[in-house]
């Protein structure tokens, strides 16, 4: 019985660490510098999010009209950080906005 409850007691432990490792590999960040995003292009899992930071002296607007991918993230002024998950499997182009020139590929896998 004590043998049961030990092997128990360590499959819940590796269990929570798994979980764990799951849910920061989850998460990624994304710079806004000199009006690039940095990396340029990024590959995550579906589900995952990304943390878009402005290390920028400007106002950024982070979008994408990739179908079945659209969204809108507003006005980011220098030092905001805001996120976005992608739930769709497949190449995402998000774009600023404002800023025509910065371009980052999402490539979203399952």
């Amino acid at each position: 019985m004590k043998k049961m409850t030990n092997m128990l007691i360590v499959a819940a432990a590796a269990g929570c660490v798994c979980g764990a490792l799951t849910a920061l590999a989850a998460e990624q960040n994304i710079t806004q510098k000199d009006k690039l995003f940095s990396p340029a292009t990024v590959t995550i899992k579906k589900g995952d999010t990304l943390v878009f930071e402005n290390d920028d002296d400007v106002v950024h607007n982070i979008m994408s009209t990739t179908g079945g991918s659209e969204f809108n993230l507003g006005a980011q002024k220098p030092g905001a950080k805001v996120s976005q998950t992608f739930s769709k499997a497949g190449e995402v182009l998000v774009i600023c906005a404002i800023h025509p020139r910065m371009k980052l590929t999402v490539n979203v896998v399952e």
